[in-house]
């Protein structure tokens, strides 16, 4: 069963889906004349002006942007760049830039159709994501792909955005304090269970506390460790270019890589990162209290950026500026190294950014598989989904991860597809609607 898991994975992530990804990017990119990145100082306005949000919607468009952020920044930002350094070498940090840079027009054109094509459900609550896009944007013939997303949507969450993540946390707390697993898992499971129950307006709240806080305490912290070593940062740089034109040798336990190995896990891992594509951040953005598909469109863009051209650099200049690669560790075990090797008190440095980024990314996620099951079933299915998420947090603790891990991946390519293929029909849609609202 795995090896038939890991096959089927290696094809949904493979060739065809980076090009997919990438080009899906680049073709909204240039169609918005790279608005995208034009911007974003317009952008930040928006963010910081609009707090409180001045139409029809449930929380804010800041908190919309706080919960899909909540989702995004994750153990990718810590476990998943390591891994991408380690597999494909420094260039695969380039890579992710340019992933990110392009991924901010398809987050971009995400939220334009969210807000645009969203519905209140019977319980009055603002429904919207690629289900709902599919549904009321496209023609009857491409309204499967609406029914596969949710379906994918509301399964692949259990995995890589629960049980991988409680799994994460209990493994190193265990590591660092020789906590028993099943009592880190009981004890999120009940946490998780106070802010998931509460719905949206809980979780919103409880993400614009915490990820700017989180967030911004990483960042620091990054920024110290870089900043201590500052005469490193442009070798660190030029080494981060050349190794994504040229490859990288081998040196230490490090194997060295490929160019096409720093395309492909700097690819594969920035969209892990920042979800731009995969069709998750829109659901959030849906029910922003707006009037402005185009506004929420530009804030939900600065996702992207925060989440891979802040947070993931950050990470991935320290792992390359302390030069750890070469031990041929990888994973969460390499930015520790990194850190402990930066400052005193790395190594938990790294540990409560973990345990953070995988709380907030299990009550983000939870609001989106919550909302492609309501798409399938209707407001029935709220409450059944909420004690089901919950009852599965402590779960991931106690269980062997690894197929739970390759399926839920495999899933998260197959929620792409239907979004990319969305995306690229409504296309003319979002590029009609942001010349009008420029234009007045």
């Amino acid at each position: 069963m795995t090896d038939f898991i890991t096959t089927i994975n290696g094809w949904a992530w493979g060739p065809v889906m980076l090009i997919l990804l990438l080009g899906t990017g680049i073709y909204l990119s240039a169609g918005l004349r790279f608005l995208t990145i034009r911007k974003i100082p317009m952008a930040f306005k928006l963010l910081l002006s609009g707090r409180k949000g001045d139409g029809k919607g449930d929380i804010s468009p800041f908190s919309a942007l706080m919960t899909s952020l909540s989702a995004t920044i994750g153990t990718g930002n810590i476990a998943g760049v390591a891994t991408a350094l380690a597999l494909g070498g420094p260039g695969a940090l380039f890579w992710m830039w340019i992933t990110a840079l392009v991924g901010m027009a398809t987050k971009y054109a995400e939220a334009v159709c969210a807000v645009s094509f969203r519905e209140q459900d019977e319980e009055g609550n603002y429904s919207g994501g690629p289900m709902y896009y599919i549904k009321n944007g496209l023609h009857k013939r491409w309204h499967w792909l609406g029914v596969a997303f949710a379906i994918f949507g509301t399964l692949a969450g259990f995995g890589i955005a629960n049980t991988v993540q409680s799994n994460s946390v209990s493994q190193v707390l265990y590591d660092s304090f020789s906590v028993p697993p099943l009592a880190t898992g009981l004890v999120l499971m009940v946490l998780v269970g106070a802010v998931v129950l509460g719905g949206i307006k809980r979780i919103s709240t409880v993400a614009g506390l915490l990820v700017p806080l989180m967030a911004l305490s990483y960042i620091f912290m990054c920024v110290f460790v870089i900043a201590t070593n500052l005469g490193e940062v442009p070798g660190a740089i030029v080494y981060i270019v050349e190794s994504a034109m040229t490859g990288s040798a081998a040196a230490g336990g490090f194997a060295g890589a490929t160019m096409w190995a720093a395309l492909r896990f700097g690819v594969a891992r920035g969209i892990f990162s920042n979800e731009a594509g995969l069709g998750s951040a829109p659901i959030a953005h849906a029910a922003a209290r707006t009037n402005q598909p185009i506004q929420q469109g530009m804030i939900a863009m600065l996702g992207t950026f925060i989440d891979t051209l802040l947070v993931c650099t950050m990470t991935g200049l320290v792992i390359v500026i302390m030069d750890v690669l070469p031990t041929g560790v990888s994973g969460a075990s390499l930015t520790t190294m990194a850190f402990s090797q930066a400052m005193p008190g790395g190594a938990l440095v790294v540990t409560v950014a973990l345990c953070l980024f995988a709380f907030t990314t299990m009550i983000g996620w939870s609001f989106y598989g919550e909302r492609c099951a309501v798409f399938l079933f209707g407001t029935r299915a709220i409450v059944p989904f909420r004690v089901a998420w919950v009852v599965a947090v402590p779960v991931g603790t106690v269980v062997q991860l690894d197929l739970i891990w390759l399926i839920a991946d495999t899933l998260n390519a197959f929620m792409a597809i239907p979004n990319l293929i969305a995306l690229l029909l409504l296309g003319p849609f979002v590029f009609k609607l942001t010349k009008e609202y420029f234009k007045n």
